[in-house]
């Protein structure tokens, strides 16, 4: 029979730490010895005292990591061929290691007998050095080469594998988003070795010189990104009068406000954003106006909580799987090679969940008048009642023109017309993939920036009607007016 595999840890330093089982085994002069790497120094005196063979050949060869360690496993698996093999990874098996799952599917499929002894981890170290009981505090254990993305810092984090000095410096400036620059850092060196280190630095002041084979970063539970905006969030409601004062109907003209806010900030984008490159100063306002929508957003759950109705993660998690069911294209068997398939499916999973009668349910009657028509239309359009082309809206707007013409002495008649040309200006729009409402508010501020140019010619109400013509023609060609498609930003 092949074999047996034994796969067993080092600790994270040096080789007299290795229990006595683990180095018996190590010192068989009937088993063969595999190290992952000697670039670690319980691994570097093993080989000083017994034949060594190890992975490091397969780091300078292989083209990335995933077939180092595929590569080292067949390594492994195939020595069992002719005797028994002790494999030696740094640390424990079990933490921060990919080859050991490797070899067991592959000795499993062979046939090997596998056995594995957990070694003394790093991570052990790093409780003792910094004081953190992972059951009490909880723990977040991140790979410095992978960060998360939200990265969440809520509990004590420990960051490994801060080896060299790009993933050193990634990591730093990762953290500066979202901490104080001041935040204290502790980078640990070594550990389980006589050349152990365990120094605080601000988050400001780690430089490359920290990086290091076996070098971690430890930051204690900081208040910060979304994890803290909750922590806020709750404390003010339980702390601040005017928070506390407020109930979901208060609120109501908050949301409406930031909203509009926001759309105001999306509207100095430029046209073709995210396309073309960040414009920093919108984007800026754009980050202020999306954080103050998303406090509304908080502010309900946090009291639906107190109502023990649901709370920010349940949400959440309501609105990942609303998502997923309605884009079976992604998630599911479902082909859509368009937009409007999406679109069309969507509105049809929507209809099912919802149990409409009609398309038009439940469009809310309180929207502003144009987003309420092209909700509308984009409904109706889901079935194919829709125009072709740009151009046979374009045709129909001449009409309504026509129309409201002929009707304007009579203001009844007038009001249907002009509703009629409004909602087919609104149904251009969405055929040209132009938000009505933006396309409206950039006229509306044109209009505000060039009448404050007229009026500072002096008074108007003296001038004639040709007069103001004239200062408003001078107003449309200010050269201040020439950024009005924001293409300096795109």
């Amino acid at each position: 029979m092949p074999g047996p595999i034994t796969i067993v840890g080092l600790g994270p330093g040096s080789y007299d730490r290795i229990p006595a089982e683990i180095r018996q085994l190590l010192l068989d002069p009937d088993a063969r010895v595999i190290v992952r790497t000697l670039e670690h120094p319980a691994a570097l005196r093993l080989s000083e005292l017994r034949p060594v063979q190890s992975g490091d050949d397969l780091y300078e060869s292989a083209p990335d990591f995933d077939v180092v360690y595929q590569r080292l496993a067949e390594r492994v698996v195939e020595a069992a061929s002719t005797g028994p093999v002790v494999f030696a990874v740094p640390g424990s098996p079990g933490i921060g290691e990919r080859t050991p799952g490797l070899i067991r599917r592959l000795a499993a499929a062979e046939g090997v007998p596998i056995t594995e002894v957990g070694g003394e981890s790093f991570l052990d170290l790093v409780f003792l050095e910094v004081g953190v009981d992972p059951i009490r505090d909880g723990l977040a254990v991140f790979n410095g080469h992978d960060l998360p993305d939200p990265l969440l810092l809520h509990l004590p984090t420990v960051i490994t594998q801060v080896d060299v000095p790009m993933v050193l410096i990634d990591v730093r400036d990762t953290l500066a988003r979202l901490l104080p620059s001041s935040t204290p850092v502790t980078v640990l060196t070594e550990l389980g070795t006589d050349r152990a280190r365990v120094d605080t630095f601000a988050l400001e002041a780690l430089s490359e010189e920290h990086a290091g084979l076996r070098t971690c970063l430890f930051i204690g539970t900081v208040s910060s990104g979304l994890p803290g905006l909750i922590a806020t969030m709750r404390r003010l409601r339980g702390e601040c009068p005017w928070d506390r004062q407020q109930t979901h109907h208060s609120l109501v003209r908050n949301l409406v406000e930031e909203a509009y806010e926001l759309v105001e900030a999306l509207s100095l984008l430029p046209v073709d954003a995210p396309k073309g490159g960040p414009d920093f100063v919108a984007y800026d306002e754009v980050e202020d106006e999306l954080g103050d929508v998303l406090l509304q957003v908080l502010f309900h759950s946090t009291m639906a909580r107190e109502a023990g109705a649901f709370d920010i993660g349940d949400v959440a998690e309501r609105l990942r799987e609303k998502l997923v069911r309605r884009h079976p294209h992604v998630f599911g068997e479902v082909e859509a090679t368009s937009a409007q398939e999406v679109l069309q499916n969507w509105e049809r999973i929507k209809q099912d969940e919802k149990q409409r009668e009609s398309l038009m349910d439940d469009v809310p009657a309180g929207l502003p008048g144009m987003e309420r028509a092209a909700k509308l239309q984009r409904r109706a359009a889901t079935v194919g009642f829709d125009w072709d082309d740009p151009a046979r809206v374009m045709d129909k707007i001449r009409e309504e023109v026509a129309e409201l013409d002929g009707a304007l002495g009579d203001r009844g008649a007038a009001e249907h017309e002009l509703g009629d040309l409004l909602f087919s200006a609104v149904n251009l729009a969405r055929h040209l993939h132009i938000d009505p409402e933006v396309a409206l508010r950039r006229a509306v501020d044109r209009f505000d920036r060039r009448f404050r140019r007229m009026e500072s010619s002096g008074k108007l109400d003296l001038l004639s009607m040709a007069e103001l013509d004239e200062l408003w023609k001078a107003a449309k060609v200010e050269p201040t007016d020439i950024p009005e498609n924001r293409s300096e930003h795109g």
